[in-house]
Order: C-alpha cells, then sequence, then structure tokens
C-alpha cells in the first residue's frame, strides 16, 4: 500500500488539477454566460453592466455543477499523465506500490469532492439560481410585462382528479383568479365539466368559484353563485409554479417531494435528483477509475494522443449514458435509484476490469 507521505503528495496534486480545470470550466461558463446576456440586455435602458455580470455570476455554479463529472475526469487524467510523464509512478511501482496502491489518494479525492459537491456546492448553485431567476425577472421583467400574454395556467389533481385552470390574471399571493375557466376531468381521464367564473378564490381545500356557469357533457348548461372545485395547493405553490428538481437544494429534495406529492402531482422528478445526488460521489470514482484506465500508459510507449481520445469518449458517453437513464426514471419507467445509481455502479465494475486487464496488480 501507498505511504502516508506519497498519499498526501499525490492527492494534493489531484485535488490542485480537479479544483483547477473546475475553475476554468466556471469562467469560461460566465464569460460566455456573460457576453450572452450582453447581447440580450443591449435594448433595455436600466440594465448596468454590473448587474449583468451579477446574474451571470450567480448563472455559473449551477451550469458548472453539471460538468463536475467531466472536472473529475479532466483533472485526473491530466494527473496521471503529469505523474506518468515524470516517472513518479514508475518509481512508485519499482518501490512496490501496486497501481490499486496510488489509487488510493485520487479515489479519496473523487469521493471526498463528491461529497462535497452534494452536501456544499449543491445547495450554494441552488440558492444562487433561485437569486439569479428574481435578478432575471426584476431586469427583464418590462420587456416580458410587454410580450408576455397575461394567461395564467394552473394543473393540479385531487381527490376528483385532474384540474386545469386558466385565468386572466392572478393576485400576487396567488389566492385569487381573475376571469378563472377550469376543465374538470375525472379519475379516469375523462372530461367532466367545464366552469366559467368572474373570479375564484383559494379557500381550505378548494377553488371557490364566484358567479359560475357550468357546462357538463349531455347535461343543461346551468349558472351557480358559488361552485366549489376540491385542491391541494397552497397559495405558496400556485404563485410559485412547477418546480424544477435542479433547483431545489440537496437538503429540501425530500420535503419538496412530499409537498409535491400532498399537492396531488407526480414527485418522481425529486426522488430521481436526491438518488442522483447520492450516487455523485460513486460517478466521480467511476470517472477516476475510466481516468487511470486511458492515462496509465508510459510516455515511451507511444499512442498517448489516442489514450487520452479513449478515455474523453468513455467519460462522455457515460455521461450520456447517466442523463438517458435519468430520463428513463425521470418517465416512471424503473424505479429512482435503479435509474440514479446503476451507471456509476456498472461504469465503476467496467473501470475496475479494465485496470485488471492491462495491469498485473
Amino acid at each position: 500500500m501507498i505511504g502516508w507521505t506519497l498519499g498526501r503528495y499525490f492527492s494534493g496534486r489531484f485535488l490542485a488539477l480537479i479544483l483547477a480545470v473546475f475553475a476554468t470550466i466556471c469562467g469560461m461558463v460566465f464569460v460566455v454566460d456573460f457576453v450572452e446576456m450582453l447581447r440580450r440586455t443591449s435594448n433595455i435602458e436600466d440594465a448596468s453592466t454590473g448587474s449583468v455580470a451579477l446574474l451571470a455570476l450567480l448563472r455559473a455554479p449551477a451550469a458548472a455543477e453539471q460538468l463536475t463529472p467531466f472536472c473529475v475526469l479532466f483533472g485526473s487524467m491530466a494527473a496521471f499523465l503529469d505523474l506518468t510523464r515524470k516517472l513518479e509512478l514508475l518509481i512508485a511501482r519499482a518501490v512496490g506500490v501496486s497501481v490499486w496502491g496510488f489509487l488510493v489518494p485520487p479515489a479519496a479525492i473523487a469521493l471526498l469532492i463528491g461529497v462535497g459537491s452534494v452536501a456544499l456546492l449543491n445547495p450554494v448553485s441552488a440558492l444562487m439560481k433561485q437569486r439569479a431567476d428574481k435578478l432575471e425577472t426584476e431586469i427583464f421583467g418590462q420587456l416580458t410585462a410587454k410580450e408576455a400574454v397575461p394567461d395564467v395556467w394552473i394543473r393540479q389533481k385531487s381527490v376528483d382528479g385532474d384540474v386545469i385552470v386558466k385565468a386572466k390574471s392572478m393576485s400576487g399571493d396567488g389566492s385569487r383568479l381573475t376571469e378563472p375557466t377550469a376543465y374538470i376531468y375525472d379519475l379516469d381521464g375523462r372530461f367532466v365539466a367545464q366552469v366559467d367564473a368572474q373570479a375564484a378564490q383559494l379557500v381550505d381545500g378548494a377553488w371557490r368559484f364566484e358567479r359560475a356557469r357550468v357546462l357538463a357533457p349531455g347535461e343543461e348548461t346551468f349558472t351557480s353563485a358559488v361552485y366549489y372545485v376540491a385542491t391541494n395547493l397552497t397559495p405558496e405553490q400556485v404563485v410559485r409554479g412547477p418546480v424544477s428538481a435542479q433547483s431545489v437544494p440537496f437538503f429540501e429534495l425530500g420535503a419538496e417531494q412530499r409537498r409535491t406529492e400532498a399537492a396531488g402531482l407526480d414527485g418522481t422528478s425529486f426522488a430521481l435528483q436526491f438518488q442522483t445526488l447520492l450516487a455523485r460521489p460513486l460517478l466521480f470514482l467511476a470517472m477516476v477509475l475510466i481516468a487511470a484506465a486511458f492515462s496509465l500508459r508510459f510516455f515511451r510507449f507511444g499512442g498517448i494522443a489516442k489514450m487520452v481520445g479513449g478515455g474523453v469518449v468513455a467519460g462522455f458517453m457515460l455521461y450520456v449514458t447517466t442523463k438517458l437513464v435519468g430520463d428513463v426514471g425521470g418517465a416512471g419507467l424503473i424505479s429512482a435509484p435503479v435509474a440514479a445509481w446503476s451507471p456509476a455502479v456498472v461504469a465503476s465494475l467496467l473501470g475496475a476490469l479494465a485496470l485488471l486487464n492491462q495491469e498485473d496488480g
């Protein structure tokens, strides 16, 4: 096994290069987004360069977080290649350290970065993304208000079935709708009735439609001073609308899933995101194994460019596979734990198998 001193040295090299790659990607994301935002705000007089730069800065971590597997892959490959080029890994082998011995430091760093990205980076990037969304609304608010259609659309599922509500406008606290129209379906998805009203008030457990006109298939149209439609929504959920699982911090995913399911909506995306984040350290470990399998060839043997290219392709295929399996899990075809964990588990096993085939221990 590798010694403590050599292990610390390797760990420092890997950590420095992975963080350097991450900082580079963050910088590239910021610059590209900043230039694009400057173009979009060129016709908005109140949008200052400082506010646009702040918006791009707040959006950068969330975008860079999606690329952290590549940061681990590229940083690990760079570290392995640098150690091989300087013959430091050859010396480590000469003193009796096997490939599994000097894989301990990068594997530990990958797992540590994975835990840190889940416990620290994800909550921070999610909160920054929420702040960025508010700032973006402030910057583009006037332009959006002029160009956007004012209609409000709300979809819900209650004990009676699905209901789609369209309204001309909504109060700031989400408790009152102006000129709403509700399309009501039963539990089997059959259309039941259309309710047109002058206003609708959100009360405890129901929408109260005022001066409503009800149209039902096969029945005569009738009017009612008050007509109730069951709902599990709260005013906060009405105002906020559908929430993306990627914008919810890790520690709030469980509570958000429960709130979503209590409103009668599908919470699979939150369960999948939670399991995906839990599996992230293992995914980073798989990236280190892939990097090792494609980067430990001695420079004097040649073919380094092909090896590096193969590692990049393998990492990209793993990333794409993770996304595809995640989409299948989000559609409910497989369970969230299987969709989140299977790519990382399979990639780790394949990376270890490749190392076993090309190394003598």
